[in-house]
This record gives C-alpha cells, sequence and structure tokens, in this order.
C-alpha cells in the first residue's frame, strides 16, 4: 500500500512539474522548399530535411482513418496513452527486454518532436507524461496533422506530403484509402515495408496494406462493400524526390528564389526555414531543347588544342513569352561547378543588337539636327548616309571626342552601302546611319526607350555616340529577350518573370505579379518589327530565314568582336542567344576571333545564329 502511495505520490509529482518544451527537435519543425516546372512536375527541392506541412484538412478523411486503423484506433478517445501498453514497455525494461509496442499516435509525436529515439524506461516515462499533458493541452486535430507531418516514411521524406509525393508522384489530398493504407503500413517501419527494397518487403507490405484495409472495416471506416472495391495493392510508382538543384536546375532555382523572395517580400531566414512551394514559369521541353542546341554548339570548342581562341568561351541564352513568362535559360555548364548565370549576367556589351531601340525612339521622337528648331520627324523610309567612315554630327558641327580626335562611323566590314533608309540600316546592320541617328533623336531619349521596354538602367552605359551601337551597354540575356518581346506584344511590355506563385503549407502566398506597361507606340513598335523581319528575310540575318516563318530578329556584334548576339521573336516568344569569352577571375570580354576553329573574319553572331535556329527547331 505504501509503495502504491509513494508511487502514486511520485507520478503525480512527475506530470507537475513536467513542461512540454517549447523548441522541438530540429528536423521536426524543418522543411525543404520544392521548386515545380510550369506543367506542374517537381523541378527540384532545395533544404537538409525533405518534409513538408500539410493542413490535416488537406489530407483526406478515410487516409487519416488508414492511420488511425493502422497504428491508434481510440486516438480520438484515450488520454494520450495506452496503459496496457505503457505496461508491457514497462515490463520490457525491467526484463532487459526493448521498450517497444504500446506507444498512442499522441506518444509517437512526442518522441519525434521532443525527444530522442532511446529505448529506455526512463524517455519511455517522459514520453508518457509528456503525451497525457499534451493531450490535455492541445486539440486531437493538431496533434494527428502534427503527427503526419514529422513521422519518418522512409526513402529521405519526413510527412506524409512528401511521401506521398515520393511514392506516388501526387499531392496527399489526391491520395485514394488504398494508397492511404500502404503509406499508413510504412510507420510501422518503412525498412521493413517498402515494397522497392526487396522481395521480402514487398510481401509484408501487401500483407499489412490488406491488415490495415481489414482492420479499418472492424473499427467502422469503411465499409465492406468499400473494402471489396480494394484487391490490388496499389504500387508505389515515383522513386525518390528530385534532389539539390544541379546542372542546369540550379540556374533556374537561383532565379525563382530570387523573385519570390522579392515580389512575395519574404525574409532570407524565412524562406530557409522551408515549407515553400515555388510554381516556376520554366517549360520543361524548351529547357532540353536549349540546352541541347547550346552543347551543341559548343562542340568546336576545344579550349586544350586552342587556348588562345577558346579558352573561356561562354554562351548564355534565354527565352520569354509575350506575357512575360521566363521560359528557358541556358546558365553556364553546371551550376555546382559555376554559380555565375550566364544567362543573367550584365558584364558582355551587346553590340548593335541595340539599334531596334534607338529606331523605336526616332520614329516615336523625332530628331533634331538644328539646336533650337522643332523635332522633325522621322519614318522607315526617311534616307541616310550608309557609307563608311561618315564623321559623325552634332548641330554644332563634327562630334570631337575627349583625344580630339572626329568620332566616325564604321560599317563592318569598310562597307559603304550609299543612301539607305532606315529600315534597311536596322536590317542590315549598318551602322554609321544608328551611330548618327543617336546623336539626332538624343542619346537620353534612347536611353529611356530602352528602359521602358525593359532593359536595367544599371546596364546601360554613358551616353556617348557608341552608345547608339551598343558598344558599351551590357544587358543580359534575359533582359534582351524581354525587350524584344515588346516590339512582338505591340509596344507592351511585361518585366520577365519566372514564378506563377507561391504557396506554404498549402496556403497561397501574395506575390507582385509584373504588369503589362505600354512602352512604345503600337504603330512604332510594329515599324520596328517589320525592319526586324527584313533583317531575317534579307538582311544581317538571313541565315534564319527558313527556320521560322515571320520571325523578327536581329545579329548583334561589337567593334572589338568581344561578343555575338542573336535575338529574335517568333509568335509564341523572344529568344536571345549570346556567345563570348570572358574569364571569371577577372570579367573581362576576350576576342572571339577564331573560336571553334572559325576563320579569323567569322562574326560571332553566326554561332548565336546557328544556335538559336537549332532551339527553335526542336520547339516548334
Amino acid at each position: 500500500m505504501y509503495a502504491f502511495i509513494a508511487m502514486t505520490g511520485f507520478v503525480t509529482y512527475a506530470y507537475a512539474t513536467t513542461e512540454i518544451p517549447d523548441d522541438i527537435n530540429s528536423f521536426a519543425t524543418q522543411q525543404d522548399n520544392v521548386y515545380y516546372w510550369a506543367d506542374g512536375t517537381t523541378m527540384a527541392r532545395t533544404g537538409w530535411v525533405s518534409r513538408q506541412e500539410m493542413p490535416l484538412d488537406k489530407v483526406p478523411p478515410k487516409v487519416q482513418s488508414a492511420v488511425l486503423a493502422a497504428e491508434n484506433a481510440s486516438f480520438y478517445s484515450d488520454p494520450g496513452v495506452s496503459p496496457a501498453g505503457f505496461l508491457r514497455a514497462v515490463s520490457a525494461a525491467v526484463t532487459g527486454g526493448e521498450t517497444q509496442g504500446g506507444s498512442t499516435i499522441t506518444q509517437q509525436y512526442v518522441k519525434n518532436a521532443y525527444l530522442n529515439q532511446d529505448r529506455t524506461l526512463s524517455r519511455k516515462f517522459t514520453e508518457i507524461l509528456l503525451a497525457v499533458k499534451l493531450d490535455n493541452q492541445r486539440d486531437k486535430k493538431q496533434i494527428l496533422q502534427d503527427y503526419l507531418n514529422t513521422s519518418w516514411f522512409g526513402r529521405g521524406t519526413y510527412g506524409m506530403q512528401r511521401a506521398s509525393q515520393t511514392y506516388y508522384g501526387k499531392d496527399v489530398s489526391q491520395l485514394n484509402v488504398s494508397e492511404g493504407a500502404f503509406l499508413a503500413s510504412l510507420l510501422k517501419g518503412a525498412g521493413l515495408f517498402d515494397p522497392a527494397l526487396s522481395p521480402e518487403n514487398h510481401e509484408r507490405a501487401v500483407e499489412r496494406w490488406s491488415w490495415i484495409l481489414d482492420r479499418m472495416v472492424e473499427t467502422g471506416r469503411l465499409t465492406r462493400a468499400e473494402r471489396a472495391t480494394y484487391t490490388e495493392f496499389p504500387e508505389p510508382t515515383g522513386g525518390s524526390l528530385p534532389g539539390a538543384p544541379g546542372a542546369q536546375t540550379g540556374y533556374l532555382v537561383e532565379l525563382a528564389k530570387a523573385y519570390a523572395i522579392k515580389t512575395g517580400h519574404i525574409p532570407d531566414a524565412e524562406f530557409d526555414l522551408g515549407g515553400y512551394q515555388i510554381y516556376t514559369t520554366f517549360d520543361k521541353a524548351r529547357m532540353t531543347a536549349l540546352t541541347g542546341a547550346v552543347q551543341e554548339a559548343q562542340k568546336d570548342f576545344d579550349a586544350e588544342r586552342r587556348p588562345d581562341t577558346d579558352k573561356h568561351a561562354r554562351i548564355g541564352a534565354a527565352s520569354v513569352a509575350q506575357d512575360g513568362r521566363l521560359l528557358a535559360v541556358y546558365g553556364g555548364p553546371d551550376y555546382l561547378k559555376q554559380g555565375f548565370n550566364e544567362s543573367n549576367a550584365t558584364t558582355i556589351p551587346v553590340g548593335t543588337a541595340l539599334t531596334p531601340f534607338v529606331y523605336a525612339a526616332a520614329l516615336e521622337e523625332g530628331v533634331v539636327r538644328t539646336r533650337g528648331k522643332d523635332r522633325t520627324p522621322v519614318s522607315p523610309s526617311t534616307m541616310a548616309d550608309g557609307n563608311d567612315q561618315v564623321t559623325v554630327q552634332t548641330p554644332e558641327g563634327p562630334y570631337w571626342d575627349r583625344s580630339g580626335k572626329v568620332v566616325k562611323g564604321r560599317n563592318d566590314g569598310g562597307r559603304n552601302w550609299g543612301q539607305v533608309t532606315l529600315s534597311q540600316a536596322v536590317a542590315n546592320s549598318v551602322n554609321t546611319p544608328m551611330l548618327q541617328l543617336g546623336l539626332d533623336v538624343g542619346l537620353d531619349r534612347v536611353e529611356s526607350f530602352a528602359e521602358r521596354s525593359g532593359l536595367l538602367g544599371s546596364s546601360l552605359g554613358p551616353r556617348i555616340p557608341t552608345f547608339a551601337l551598343g558598344e558599351n551597354s551590357t544587358p543580359s540575356a534575359i533582359r534582351m529577350a524581354g525587350a524584344y518581346e515588346t516590339f512582338a506584344a505591340d509596344g507592351m511590355h511585361t518585366d520577365p518573370y519566372s514564378v506563377r506563385s507561391v504557396t506554404r503549407n498549402g496556403a497561397a502566398m501574395p506575390l507582385d505579379a509584373p504588369k503589362p506597361t505600354r512602352a512604345v507606340k503600337a504603330e512604332t513598335a510594329r515599324a520596328v518589327t517589320d525592319a526586324l523581319r527584313s533583317a531575317v528575310t534579307e538582311g544581317s540575318a538571313k541565315a534564319v530565314a527558313k527556320v521560322h516563318p515571320g520571325t523578327a530578329g536581329k545579329t548583334g556584334t561589337t567593334a572589338a568582336n568581344t561578343a555575338g548576339w542573336f535575338v529574335a521573336s517568333t509568335e509564341n516568344e523572344s529568344t536571345a542567344v549570346v556567345v563570348y569569352r570572358m574569364s571569371l577571375t577577372n570579367l573581362v570580354p576576350q576576342p572571339l576571333t577564331g573560336l571553334g576553329g572559325d576563320t579569323p573574319n567569322t562574326p560571332g553572331s553566326d554561332r548565336a545564329l546557328r544556335l538559336w535556329a537549332n532551339y527553335v527547331k526542336a520547339v516548334k
């Protein structure tokens, strides 16, 4: 009797002095972030723990019932512990056996969240005290939700949401009772019941799955008629989840993460805690096609045989839809080896691919050739001097640079074109008229048009004459693709974006989505597009004329031959490709002369043209 009173007093005192810890085990709270392709399939996940929380109301009731039938049928009526199970555990501990069995769902959650996995009497006693206290202080549904979100399901996963995605390739909300019964079997020990591990495991899994369904009938959670419909074991179809981002997906994750944090106003530290589902705009088929096209273009690169011409050769590429969705990028050879994103780099001169913005500004703003006079309208048919070595003029006379020399325009190959229309000058990449046109319209206005079309002001160079030829501006391939899409969209611009939506634990997160804005007049955009179509059919980019009828695009070259661009729009998207050489140690562009065994006078833009053509052929 005295022993019983003493034991009762001890238990009462222990219960009164036991507090539920404020901090739970780190793996029980940490989650991963999951990134999805545009089609909704999983692209990658980031984080140390493969776990994502899901509200209980997202778990189908019969799937919940399968778990209860398997683990704790009296969950909603018991006090959080099983007295009979506890006595068995104590007996095992006293006799030297293992303290196993007899744990309720509440006890299992306490063990997962607050305690270690040691099988000792003291740990078991603490588990029971915490379980009873938790049961008194917390709603049963909350306990079940926490249990389902922290339990181990094998294949590197915690929580039923991640288990559902791993074993069946779907969210937990889409599970049927048969699939739920199999996942519930894993709670007994994934190493014993994962059917992929061995034939013996498969046999055990089928047996326990069938037992759980029968048990659901016994507990009134499933009718006999419903049970009779589940006769075939639901073989798991999924493998392990896509893991940490690598190769090309790493660049996509980098872009999407930055965009989600910025537009969702999510603190970095909070994002790193995990639990976010990031639904990107990236098209899996286009990514495959673009990567393949780049790899084909790189086959000629041989840095060992030709270090002077091929070392540090790089390619950046991006494809943007008319509504701003970023469909595909090529960021580099492998994100895990090179974090520098070549599609988003602002280190390479854009060259003459900038001249359409000069043309657009002139068509819309007119020009000033005499100081103090009104601006004079120009049109696509306005004539200009297309000869080589034409002196650049200001209203006061020739333009002198800081070294005291008169600035003269130079055409590729020193060609004299004679009198050309402004539209022809754009289409054929005649430099001298565009150099003069930049000064006539005003480089400040050209800069404004470029920014309104989507280029970042920070990537635009000083307002000197060669600004009009893109010699000192370094926009990224992503921004160039988005800016050219402005012309294809009749002058409406939407900033490129990489994320459609973000949820956290199933709840939608608000994003500051980009909105289309009027960048240039519709008639201006159409005139530019006409010139760019001429560039493809009969001008500087005619090598791709047969690839996709109606393409509007332009090559881009620089005076020092440090970059070769091709940017073009189809009815579906705009794609920018840049080929260049640059060491990542100093970020100084190097000449492309002889790259890949090309002849010295081969423009770098030729390789960009071929790459673009191969990509578009693959996605037609």
